[in-house]
C-alpha cells in the first residue's frame, strides 16, 4: 500500500512540474528545520521566495502550499516551475510559498495525541515562518492550497481557522463522501486501510473524533465563523478520480451549497487524479486566490442599471429579496 501511495505520488509531482526542468532567475529556495515537541522533530519546511523578495519594502504575501500523501516539502522544490510561471502571468501576485514536511498525517492531530500537525503548522510553523521572513501577519495576505492529502488540509485549516487564513484551494481533496464514518464506503478509502485509520483516528475508530474532523462536519460545524469571516472558498475535482475523489467532494459541494456557504466548484471534466491537467487546474486554483483574496479588483457595478430592472420585477412578482434558495435534494453519496 504505501509503495502504490509513493508511486502515485511521484507521477503527481511529474504531472504538476510538466517535465520542465529549468528554473527562473531570481526566486530562491530555503529550507528549515525546528525543534517541537508536537510532531516528530526536528521538522522541516521549505520556502520559496518571489523575485525581488529582498529589495521589497512591503511585506509579502504567504502561500501555504500542502503537499499529497507520502509527498514532502521537497514538493516546493518540484513545483516551483509551475508557481514562477503563475508569477510570471500574473496568475499569483510574488508570495512567500511556504510547504511544511507532514508526512501522510492528514494535517491532523492523532487520536491519541502522539502527533498533533494541525497544532504544530497553525500554532508553532505558521508563527516561525513569520519571525524568519518578511511575510505579512493580515489574514487578507495569507492563503492555503493543497492538492490531495494537502486539498483535504487546506479544508481542514480553512474551516477550523478562517480567522488565520483569507482562502483556501482545495484541488481533488482526498475526503469521503459521507457525514459518519460508518457511511464511508470502501471504493472511497481503499487507500486507507484500517490499520492506517487506526493509527491516527483511535483503534477502533472513534466515531465523533473523526466527525469533528471531517471537512463536511466542520463546514456545518464553523459556519458561522466562516460566514463571519467571508472565508473565500475554491474546490475541484477531476470527474475521472482514480481514488473517486469526484464523489467526496461533489458532495462537500452539495454540503457547501445547502448551507448556502458561499464557494467556488468546479468538477473538471475528463481530468483524472494525474496527468496534463493538474498544472492548469493549480493555476486556476492561485487565480482564485488572487482574484478574491490577494489582489481583488474592485466590484463590477457595470450592470448596475440592469440588475436594477431586474429587482424591480423581482419585487413586481413578489419575491423578497431576502428569500432563501431552495435547498438541493437532500445530501447523499453516489449509489
Amino acid at each position: 500500500m504505501g509503495r502504490m501511495i509513493l508511486a502515485v505520488a511521484a507521477a503527481l509531482v511529474l504531472a504538476l512540474a510538466g517535465g520542465r526542468a529549468a528554473l527562473a532567475d531570481g526566486s530562491r529556495l530555503e529550507t528549515v528545520e525546528i525543534a517541537t515537541r508536537l510532531v516528530p522533530s526536528p521538522a522541516r519546511y521549505t520556502v520559496l521566495l518571489p523575485p525581488g523578495y529582498d529589495q521589497a519594502k512591503a511585506p509579502a504575501p504567504m502561500l501555504l502550499l500542502l503537499h499529497g500523501g507520502d509527498g514532502d516539502n521537497g514538493f516546493l522544490a518540484r513545483m516551483r516551475p509551475v508557481i514562477e510561471a503563475a508569477w510570471t502571468a500574473g496568475d499569483l501576485p510574488p508570495v512567500v510559498v511556504v510547504t511544511p514536511d507532514a508526512h501522510r498525517s492528514l494535517y491532523m492531530d492523532y487520536r491519541d495525541g502522539s502527533q498533533k500537525w494541525e497544532s504544530f503548522i497553525v500554532g508553532e510553523l505558521i508563527p516561525d515562518v513569520r519571525r524568519r521572513y518578511r511575510v505579512s501577519p493580515e489574514r487578507s495576505k495569507t492563503v492555503v492550497a493543497g492538492i490531495s492529502m494537502g486539498g483535504l488540509g487546506a479544508l481542514r485549516f480553512g474551516f477550523d481557522h478562517p480567522e488565520m487564513f483569507g482562502g483556501l484551494a482545495a484541488l481533488e481533496a482526498g475526503i469521503e463522501p459521507a457525514l459518519s464514518f460508518d457511511e464511508v464506503k470502501m471504493r472511497n478509502r481503499f487507500q486507507r486501510n484500517d490499520a492506517f485509520f487506526g493509527e491516527i483516528f483511535g483503534k477502533p475508530v472513534d466515531r465523533a473524533y473523526w466527525k469533528r474532523a471531517n471537512p463536511a462536519n466542520m463546514a456545518i460545524d464553523n459556519r458561522a465563523k466562516i460566514l463571519a469571516d467571508n472565508l473565500q472558498i475554491y474546490i475541484e475535482v477531476g470527474d475521472r478520480d482514480m481514488f473517486h475523489l469526484d464523489e467526496g467532494v461533489e458532495y462537500l459541494h452539495r454540503v457547501l451549497w445547502d448551507h448556502q456557504i458561499p464557494h467556488e466548484y468546479r468538477l473538471v471534466h475528463g481530468a483524472d487524479h494525474l496527468g496534463r491537467t493538474l498544472s492548469g487546474r493549480l493555476r486556476d486554483g492561485f487565480r482564485f486566490l488572487t482574484a478574491h483574496v490577494l489582489d481583488p479588483a474592485p466590484p463590477d457595478t457595470s450592470y448596475a442599471p440592469q440588475k436594477a430592472v431586474i429587482d424591480q420585477l423581482r419585487r413586481r412578482m413578489g419575491v423578497a429579496d431576502d428569500e432563501p434558495r431552495p435547498p438541493l435534494p437532500p445530501t447523499s453519496p453516489k449509489p
